[in-house]
């Protein structure tokens, strides 16, 4: 039986309940009581039946990685108590203990001490929620000789001893840390097909032609069913089938900014190997650096913003001046709003992950949910560019909200040409879909609550109601 050739019935499509038949992976019919021909029948129950999500900003690999680490932040752990019952009740994995998602409201600035405090009988790493750092335990500093190593960025005391905290050390630390090996990535893959994402654009900097090799081989024996764009250094190849390659990734911090004209040399170095650029920018004056850079090289079609976190009113005549896309994590609004309330500074607050803003300025914006420093969910996301709500019910930027239609259409490949009302299924299309289960009217009231019975790449399933798989 061919896989590929579906019959969806009673589906809802545009507010309608129809059939739809997929065959050789494309949209090959949609009408009224369509007669069964060979392949499977898929009953849809009056569930809305969309366009596969596509997540615009993730990190695959770590993604991987951390679905099998200690959660140690918010909402899981949310004191120091939680934090020591979680990684007390862990279990060691090639002799290490790896925690994610660690936030300062959780026990403050974590260190050395305060982790050698809780457990020091295992060695243990825990990331930062933002992703940029690390904090170590005695027993991990020592198994690395991080008091004696040249390590980047890490803090020392009066005696020259390690802190246990190492910014943005995260290839230092895979080339040290032993076993794991390479990351699970079906699990990723089923993780994000449960949730309707058939497309993903992997945002690692660091990501070399090693890595591009791993994605495509995942993806084209089926581990990773997601169609996959990467991201990465200069003089990424992508000579392998399986996956496209993507933007060169440029990494800003603001304490640590780079020599304009090198930066500029940069863009242009990207441009000539046909590639756009995609800066990291989160603060106001790593996107005013950025694009100073971009008018100094001159844009190319696809140079994007990635987080665009704080996006003052002066920047959004630039930017759309410059014909840049931004990809924007509304999901963190929701995640993350309560900290901002408390610690963004009082100017900031109201530019704060803009994104009605963008829109009404004419400026192409995308969604994605940089997980797995934001959750991996982007229903969730949807609701929250929705309804702007932090964990404990604050608005945050209210005048930045857009409608359920509107929302969906930044998850989507094609957010660029995106039209106005909710995004629809039309004969021709590339068979890449998810199945709801429920209709768009009761999804749109609820989004974070939505359930997919079904998803499909290029007309294959890759996940069913009834797969019984966990993550």
């Amino acid at each position: 039986m061919d896989g590929r050739r579906v019959l969806i019935r009673n589906a809802e499509i545009a507010g309608e309940i129809l059939d739809l038949r997929l065959a050789n992976g494309r949209v090959a019919e949609i009408g009224r009581a369509l007669e069964p021909h060979e392949g499977r029948v898929w009953e849809a129950h009056g569930g809305a039946l969309l366009p596969g999500l596509h997540d615009h900003h993730i990190h695959l690999r770590s993604l991987a990685a951390s679905l099998s680490s200690v959660r140690c932040g918010p909402p899981a752990v949310e004191d120091v108590a939680s934090l020591a019952r979680a990684l007390g009740q862990a279990s060691p994995r090639d002799g290490w203990i790896r925690g994610a998602g660690y936030f300062e409201s959780v026990a403050g600035d974590l260190d050395r001490a305060q982790l050698d405090a809780i457990r020091d009988d295992v060695p243990i790493r825990i990331q930062h929620r933002s992703g940029v750092m690390w904090f170590l335990n005695s027993p991990a500093c020592e198994a690395l000789g991080l008091d004696a190593a040249r390590a980047p960025a890490t803090e020392r005391d009066d005696r020259g001893r390690s802190k246990g905290r190492l910014f943005r050390g995260d290839e230092w630390l895979r080339e040290r840390v032993p076993g794991r090996g390479a990351p699970d990535l079906a699990v990723v893959g089923r993780c994000l097909a449960r949730r309707g994402v058939t497309r993903v654009t992997d945002c690692t900097p660091t990501n070399t032609d090693e890595e591009f090799a791993a994605f495509a081989a995942a993806r084209a024996s089926g581990a990773l069913p997601q169609e996959i764009e990467v991201m990465g250094q200069l003089g990424l190849r992508g000579v392998q089938s399986g996956a496209g390659v993507g933007a060169h990734k440029i990494m800003l911090d603001e304490p640590a900014l780079p020599d304009l004209d090198a930066l500029t040399t940069r863009i242009r170095e990207a441009h000539d190997e046909t590639r756009a650029v995609a800066f990291h920018v989160v603060t106001r004056a790593e996107l005013h650096f950025a694009l100073a850079a971009l008018e100094g090289a001159g844009p190319r079609e696809g140079d994007r913003l990635e987080h665009a976190s704080v996006a003052p009113d002066e920047a959004l005549d630039t930017i759309r001046g410059m014909g840049l896309r931004v990809v924007t994590q509304p999901n963190f609004v929701h995640e993350r709003g309560d900290a901002y309330l408390e610690d963004v500074e009082p100017r900031d607050q109201p530019v704060l992950y803009r994104v009605k803003s963008w829109l009404d300025a004419g400026v192409c914006l995308r969604f994605g949910t940089d997980a797995p420093f934001g959750e991996p969910d982007p229903w969730a996301a949807l609701e929250a560019a929705v309804e702007r709500r932090t964990r404990r019910g604050a608005v945050l930027g209210d005048d930045e909200r857009i409608d359920p239609e509107t929302a969906l259409a930044r998850f989507l490949p094609d957010a660029d040409t995106a039209a106005r009302g909710a995004p629809r299924v039309r004969e021709g299309d590339v068979a890449d879909l998810c199945l709801l289960d429920r209709s768009w009217a009761d999804a749109r009231r609820a989004l974070s609550a939505v359930d997919v019975q079904a998803t499909w790449v290029e007309g294959t399933s890759v996940q069913l109601a009834d797969d019984t798989s966990s993550v």
